[in-house]
């Protein structure tokens, strides 16, 4: 029973059944929860920018491997866009017809901005094609990070890591300050989490006891529209591809269930990265297009985050009453494109880019992403799992495109 009541995930389910009957029968005080919720918040918050700066300086600044293999590195980051553009796609059609966040009513007024206006700012600068494009290069790359303006965090990541890719082995010592950085990075993230049953529990109180009960019924039809999203695009997206090179997406689900129930216990694809390697070597795949393939998806081709952040965004814009045009989501499209590969697979890091997003695609304030906390814990655990089959398909895919898998071998490992 100790060991129980240690798991996170055991806490947090525990703060939220607290925070709902709170809410519930106690609203004036479930209402008084908010801060919690809030501070947990800006605690995640606080990280967004380095974060981001450093995962994809660090992203970039690997690629050297592309280009030494050329083509198949090329095939590869041509697949992670494909299939990223396909989740998302896949995402926001289902959001627009179950539209869950549809009744919930939630008044955008009553949600505190004031730490947050700079995001909101932020979205307001330019009213054309010009004074966007213009606002994204920064005045100062130190101001741009201190500040958390996303966009220009992000101009100066691409050419920062470009610049290391360049200089060859002169970037080393810069990459390993960097990489021990962002290691610290995730450690701070790993001390935030362990709050996160006291901030489930405010912003929980806070949303049954503002909205209602009623609020509750929304929040899992998202949860429940959530999974069945990751399970359509993996057994029919991947699996309709993989089909079509003579793999069973069944079987390879079959074949690595360890691994997905590691995943499904620690809500991380990373905590398998070494495991899932040698199974994909095992099946037949060169280790050259292995070392290459899945260390790079794991940067660039998130599709359970991508899916989670797309649906989350449209569910909170349907929750506010501030519905988002087709022209606004396909510019979430585009954002989280590049915003998603900030996300690690590090528990929470995708509610840190739905944090950061928002205000770059849309109206509506940071705060909101409070009205989801309660549940996102739960829907980590898609996330990781999508993301893990994904870059285990791509891998099989590119293989297959280079004749690097051994069809025969892969056969006598999937089995019958």
């Amino acid at each position: 029973m100790r060991k129980l009541f240690s798991l996170l995930y055991f806490q947090v389910i525990i703060a939220i059944i607290i925070g709902v009957l709170i809410g519930h029968f106690y609203p004036s005080l479930g209402v008084q929860l908010k801060p919690l919720g809030d501070g947990f918040i800006k605690m995640i918050k606080m990280v967004i920018a380095p974060l981001i700066f450093c995962s994809i300086v660090l992203g970039i600044a690997g690629m050297e491997d592309v280009k030494k293999i050329g083509k198949v590195g090329v095939k590869a980051l041509l697949w992670f866009q494909v299939s990223t553009t396909i989740a998302m796609v896949l995402g926001i059609v289902v959001i627009n017809i179950v539209k869950p966040g549809a009744g919930m009513h939630v008044d955008a007024d009553a949600l505190d901005t004031t730490e947050v206006a700079g995001y909101i700012d932020q979205s307001n600068r330019g009213s054309g094609i010009k004074d966007f494009l213009l606002n994204i290069i920064p005045e100062n790359v130190f101001g741009a990070l201190s500040s958390g303006d996303l966009l220009q965090v992000l101009f100066f990541a691409v050419l920062f890591g470009y610049g290391l890719s360049k200089i060859g082995t002169k970037a080393e010592p810069a990459m390993r300050v960097m990489q021990s950085f962002l290691d610290g990075l995730f450690a701070v993230i790993k001390m935030i989490m362990k709050v996160a049953p006291i901030g489930a529990m405010g912003a929980m109180g806070f949303t049954i006891g503002k909205y209602g009960i009623g609020s509750l019924s929304s929040l899992g039809m998202l949860m429940v529209t959530f999974y069945v999203t990751c399970l359509l695009y993996i057994f029919l997206a991947l699996g309709l591809v993989l089909k079509y090179h003579g793999i069973s997406i069944f079987k390879l689900v079959r074949y690595i269930k360890e691994e997905l129930l590691v995943v499904l216990g620690t809500s991380s694809s990373e905590s398998v990265l070494p495991a899932i390697m040698q199974k994909l070597e095992q099946m037949g795949c060169s280790r050259p297009v292995v070392r290459l393939t899945i260390p790079t998806g794991y940067s660039f081709n998130l599709d359970g985050t991508t899916i989670y952040l797309t649906m989350a965004a449209i569910f909170l814009s349907q929750a506010l009453d501030m519905p988002m045009d087709l022209g606004e989501q396909l510019f979430l499209l585009f954002v989280l494109t590049i915003t998603s590969n900030g996300a690690a697979g590090v528990t929470g890091s995708g509610f840190i880019i739905l944090a950061a997003t928002l205000p770059v695609v849309g109206h509506m304030p940071v705060e909101s992403v409070a009205l989801i906390f309660g549940i996102d814990r739960f829907m980590s655990e898609a996330r990781a799992l999508t993301n893990l089959i994904g870059n285990t398909a791509a891998t099989l895919v590119v293989a297959r495109w280079e004749n690097e898998l051994d069809m025969q071998q892969l056969e006598s490992e999937l089995g019958d």
